[in-house]
């Protein structure tokens, strides 16, 4: 079974997190070939933070013939719901991954693939015709849909690419366009595989990072809510809930200091290879500072720095995603634990 619980501390990112509020976070993964008969994966070093997530392949051409392929990255699907907003590591770029990708150790220029849909309808073209930036978050998509026709703007309403939203900027309350469509972008190139040979590809991106201000599964003394979701998710054990009730009997309204931090990590989409297997799988989860807490499923895990744990594996076939749940302290009465 892939399955182990870790309980131990993981450095936070400075992604925000507010009172009473919960930021979702994007699934993210790694990349995905366009065939799978002659290209194998030999190994996959993953890297895991929430600073961070680098990956580095090597891939095998074993037959006599040199394989050109297309390798691609898919972005996670972004919706443009102004009321739920998601974990952005760059709000304003059409590159919110800060995605980089080197083979053999130089530089590639992927090319980035967008559509938008608005109720499962492709309105790529409509945004097109306006000028409108597909990327629903950026300043630019706001600024555009501000200049659309009375006309056009009644239409998108109607059919579900924007709504009318109600706020106060700091000069009175204003109604604007904002968008609510889907954005699914996914960056790709073009890669040889020459013949009997190893090519080394890796990329590097930062993680998008959910949260909430608060234990959501843990109140009045007691797990509730979406513990039981989040046993089986995370894979909590013991002694990770024996801290969780620590933390909470050292704070006087008896609840743990703590806010969430979570990571999803996409592996069972990444299977288009000769053999489906990855030939040597690395997976390192970087801890960071030991007052923080971690709980996450795998198999063999084992501490390998002060801050580092590694599970490996052979002719790892990858059956499972990846999901790590973060606890950091958010005052005294969290710490240590």
């Amino acid at each position: 079974m892939f399955r182990y619980v870790l309980t131990a501390a993981l450095a936070l990112s400075a992604t925000p997190v507010f009172a009473n509020d919960s930021i979702a976070e994007l699934g993210t993964g790694g990349l995905i070939l366009s065939r799978s008969d002659a290209v194998a994966m030999e190994s996959e070093d993953l890297y895991i933070s929430p600073e961070k997530v680098t990956v580095d392949y090597v891939f095998r051409n074993n037959t006599d013939k040199d394989v050109d392929a297309i390798v691609a990255f898919p972005m996670p699907d972004i919706e443009g719901d102004p009321n739920e907003m998601p974990a952005i590591p760059d709000g304003q770029s059409d590159n919110f991954l800060g995605l980089e990708v080197t083979i053999e150790g130089v530089a590639a220029e992927p090319q980035l693939e967008q559509k938008a849909f608005a109720l499962g309808i492709d309105i790529s073209a409509d945004l097109k015709a306006q000028n409108v930036p597909f990327y629903p978050f950026g300043d630019a998509a706001r600024a555009a849909l501000a200049k659309l026709p009375q006309a056009v703007a009644d239409d998108w309403i109607d059919r579900g690419l924007i709504i009318e939203d109600t706020t106060d900027d700091g000069s009175g309350m204003k109604t604007v366009y904002v968008p609510f469509w889907q954005l699914r972008s996914t960056y790709w190139w073009r890669s040889t595989f020459p013949a009997n040979s190893a090519v080394h590809v890796a990329h590097r991106y930062k993680p998008s990072v959910g949260g909430t201000s608060s234990v959501s599964f843990f109140y009045d003394g007691q797990f509730h809510g979406q513990y039981a979701a989040y046993k089986t998710r995370y894979c909590m054990d013991g002694t990770f809930e024996n801290a969780i009730r620590k933390a909470a009997k050292r704070n006087p309204d008896g609840t743990p200091r703590y806010f969430e931090n979570r990571i999803a990590y996409i592996l069972t989409t990444g299977g288009n290879w000769a053999t489906g297997t990855i030939g040597k799988f690395k997976l390192t989860v970087d801890k960071g500072d030991p007052k923080n807490l971690v709980s996450f499923c795998g198999e063999n895990v084992r501490k390998v720095g002060p801050t580092r744990f590694e599970m490996t594996a052979e002719n790892f076939y990858p059956e499972h995603d990846i999901d790590i749940l973060l606890l950091a302290p958010s005052g005294d009465g969290g710490s240590g634990g």
